[in-house]
């Protein structure tokens, strides 16, 4: 029998990157788990069925239940000290550094990339920017950080033996910063949670955590732009103040802030069609809202080249603008309307049955 074993970066919460290991370990139920470190709460543990985690150092450091972040310059050389041998396949969930672990001859590496380090590639001014950081010592240490980062992360990124990206911008990224080339296996998502609704009421719905790339401010100026079309907006978080001020005066514009899971699946069900500016490595929720037939109005960059098929199950616009989201908005609603079934057959290829499967022929193939 093939031995496998499976490493995740961290876990404390479950969230998108636990939702993919959770497929993982659903496809290779008998597989060991490693991770760096294991601060999960108990109520959130159900995806591991039982398992126990193997941890590094990390875990064992000071304060690491609540800053393991800080100890970021370890994390390579923990990831390194996992003893793998005795396992026939090595498959690794990699945002960070789990793709860095240390096969021997023999063994596959299997890496499934969410993203390079983002920090460390192509966002690191950002990162700085947001994190106050742009001068001083500790601007100075955190750059020469990353830089050391970027060069074992390059490094190990020769490791794994195969590597898939969870889509075709991720792939590029990998090329840009790796120059390796990666074949795309998209994110499973539950289409279960977001049923095929037929019936469409009148209003547009952006649904997302209100935090600066996601541009929500746009969409919201481009419908304070149009007082003839519906705009609901559902999540908070700190660019909310941003967001409010675009609304300001805007009757048709509602603000709904954080809704129970129920409502927004049935909002989402409803809307006339589900609008999203941000550059998303992939975007799980424009998947959900296409399971519910909605279609999408999509910024043409990152995950939503995968996900929309122009004409048929949404729209996409070229630039992060509201005069481009405006524009895309009227251009849908002048176009003869998008079949719900449509979207919803769409939604299929990003089920979680979809991607074990492929998973499972990708490690034992």
């Amino acid at each position: 029998m093939t031995k496998i074993a499976i490493i995740h970066e961290w876990l404390d919460s479950y969230a998108g990157s636990e939702r993919v290991l959770e497929q993982m370990l659903l496809a290779f139920p008998t597989a060991d788990l490693f991770v760096l470190c294991d601060f999960l709460p108990e109520a959130e543990r159900h995806f591991l069925h039982g398992r126990t985690p193997r941890t590094s150092f990390i875990q064992r450091l000071p304060l690491a239940k609540k800053r393991f972040r800080n100890y970021l310059q370890l994390m390579p050389i923990a990831v390194e000290q996992f003893d793998l041998q005795g396992y026939d396949v090595v498959l690794s969930s990699s945002h960070a550094v789990a793709k860095g672990a240390i096969t021997g001859p023999g063994q596959r590496h299997i890496a499934y990339i969410h993203s390079p380090m983002r920090y460390a590639w192509d966002l690191q001014h950002q990162y700085l920017r947001q994190a106050g950081m742009t001068r001083g010592l500790a601007s100075l240490y955190t750059r020469w950080l990353l830089h050391r980062l970027r060069l074992w992360d390059q490094a190990s990124a020769a490791r794994p033996d195969t590597l898939l990206a969870n889509s075709r911008y991720i792939a590029e990224r990998i090329q840009k910063a790796w120059r390796r080339e990666a074949r795309v296996l998209h994110p499973p998502v539950n289409l279960a949670g977001f049923p095929l609704c037929e019936q469409k009421q009148g209003h547009f719905l952006i649904a997302s955590r209100q935090v600066p790339y996601k541009r929500i401010e746009l969409v919201v100026e481009a419908f304070a732009q149009m007082p003839d079309q519906r705009l609901i907006v559902v999540g908070d978080g700190p660019s909310a103040p941003l967001v409010t001020a675009a609304a300001t005066g805007a009757k048709n514009i509602e603000l709904r802030g954080r809704v129970p899971q129920g409502e927004l699946v049935r909002l989402t069900q409803t809307a006339r069609a589900f609008v999203f500016a941000a550059e998303e490595d992939f975007g799980i929720a424009m998947v959900e809202a296409q399971a519910a037939g909605t279609p999408l109005i999509a910024y043409g960059r990152g995950g939503a080249r995968d996900i929309v098929i122009e004409g048929e199950t949404g729209f996409l616009f070229a630039e992060q603008s509201a005069e481009a989201v405006r524009a895309a908005v009227q251009r849908f609603i002048a176009a003869p309307a998008l079949s719900p079934a449509a979207c919803h057959a769409n939604a299929t290829r990003f089920s979680e049955e979809s991607f074990r499967a492929a998973l499972i022929t990708e490690v034992m193939g």
